[in-house]
């Protein structure tokens, strides 16, 4: 047995021992419960977020580092990636059309999920040993729970250093790189494995060149990044849809079908259904796994509230109206869901049904989700090193980060996918349990913040 075999085996228990039930209770029971002891405020309060993303209440003197809008286009750059591409194909293919349901319950629930987290990430920011500000969910345990809950903030941080690193963005890149562009009886097709190292230097690369440069770099580049990545994806996309206009019904209604009943790819095998879809949300918009925490603690704002609505926007453009784009062209161009995995299926989809056109703008569209989601986990990754060792680490974290890039492009998308999914559970647990037993203080900000608007 080969050491990658042995690692996919490992990778594989890890990531299924992490999601069993008790993180589904808490990440799923968690945001039930956020959405309702708001009493649906992330969604009555929508019009008053746009406003809040358009920079209405900005204000250069507030504290933090970057604007509303950045901070959300900081957040979307990680979280509007390779798991509304590869990440949906994947979701499909493991659990079959019910687990985009799945996808759509968690991504609901996780807009209160993100309202609370957010908003606890301005009211309980800390200091770095710079002085500087910094907000994240190792900030909230420790300024609002105390220092005795300090082993939450630590575990947080520590599962971060790996969960921040862009092993599957990576590895899809190399694929899609390998699957477009290496031709028969060249090099790199004789050895793909060279082929994915060279893919991967590159990437890293490009990635040094903006992530060197800290989060305001990251906020202006994803600023500008996002909207015409975002705008050139969902254009191509709604263009197949339109040519199956007439079968968006009978797609949705195998979704739902297929959501309770699990025949198509499972056998019935439902609650395997229901974790496949809350996994893949999880890592598609990342609520309540508390790397968008971190984003959004950065936002120059007096107001938590503000940044808590315009956070919640997050799940929504990410999974419910990108993630079921993505996943309406696969099942309507009607490829084989059950052959292909990741991104090829996607690739194959946008090319049955626009020719070499859909190939050209999903290559473009992967390079963009990909490298943006690169910039935006380095600062992740580099907070939490910073949390644990001190700011002087930071560039350090950056050579390991860069690093990484390349060995991710020639491991397996098991090992990748499995690794960073059980990290994600570890990471979730402190946020979980640091917003559950701080929301009553949410509430009462939250109470604040709308009674001072009426006046």
């Amino acid at each position: 047995m080969s050491v990658f075999s042995v690692l996919e085996n490992l990778m594989s228990a890890f990531s299924g021992f992490m999601w069993g039930t008790p993180l589904i209770v808490l990440l799923v029971g968690g945001g039930f419960f956020f959405t309702f002891y708001s009493r649906f405020i992330p969604f009555r309060h929508f019009p008053h977020a746009i406003q809040i993303l358009r920079g209405k209440y900005d204000d250069e003197n507030d504290p933090g580092q970057i604007s509303h809008f950045e901070a959300l286009s900081s957040a979307l750059a990680s979280t509007v990636g390779m798991g509304n591409i590869g990440g949906v194909a994947l979701a499909i293919h493991t659990g079959g059309p019910g687990a985009l349901f799945w996808m759509w319950v968690s991504a609901i629930i996780g807009m209160a999920t993100k309202y609370f987290t957010c908003t606890l990430s301005i009211m309980y920011r800390g200091k770095d040993d710079t002085g500087e500000v910094q907000g994240g969910p190792m900030y909230v345990i420790e300024e609002g729970l105390g220092k005795a809950f300090r082993p939450l903030a630590v575990l947080f941080s520590v599962a971060g250093l790996i969960g921040c690193l862009v092993l599957f963005q990576a590895n899809q890149l190399a694929q899609i790189v390998r699957d477009l562009f290496y031709q028969p009886n060249d090099l790199f097709t004789s050895n793909p494995m060279a082929g994915d190292a060279l893919t991967g230097i590159i990437a890293a690369a490009i990635v040094s060149l903006v992530i060197f440069g800290g989060i305001k770099r990251i906020g202006k580049v994803a600023s500008r990044l996002v909207p015409f990545m975002v705008i050139m994806y969902l254009t191509a996309a709604i263009v197949i849809l339109g040519k199956h206009f007439s079968d968006i019904p009978a797609i949705f209604s195998s979704i739902i079908s297929d959501a309770f009943t699990g025949d198509a790819v499972l056998g019935g095998a439902l609650g395997s259904i229901i974790i496949v879809g809350i996994k893949r949300a999880a890592f598609s918009n990342e609520a309540g796994i508390g790397t968008e925490v971190m984003a959004h603690g950065a936002a120059k704002t007096k107001e938590p509230v503000r940044e808590g609505l315009v956070a919640m926007m997050g799940p929504f453009i990410d999974t419910i109206i990108v993630c079921s784009i993505t996943a309406f062209v696969i099942l309507a161009s009607g490829v084989d869901f059950h052959g292909d995995n990741g991104v090829t299926l996607t690739v194959m989809a946008f090319k049955h049904e626009l020719g070499i056109t859909g190939e050209i703008i999903l290559v473009i569209a992967v390079l963009s989700f990909s490298l943006s989601t690169m910039f935006g986990y380095s600062y992740y990754g580099r907070k939490c090193t910073s949390y644990l060792f001190g700011t002087k680490a930071k560039p350090l974290y950056n050579y390991f980060y860069v690093g990484s890039i390349v060995l991710a492009s020639v491991i397996s998308i098991d090992i990748a996918i499995n690794l960073i999914d059980g990290m994600f559970a570890l990471m979730a647990i402190p946020t979980m349990t640091s917003a559950l037993l701080l929301s009553p203080k949410v509430m009462a900000e939250t109470r604040r913040y709308f009674s001072s608007l009426t006046h």
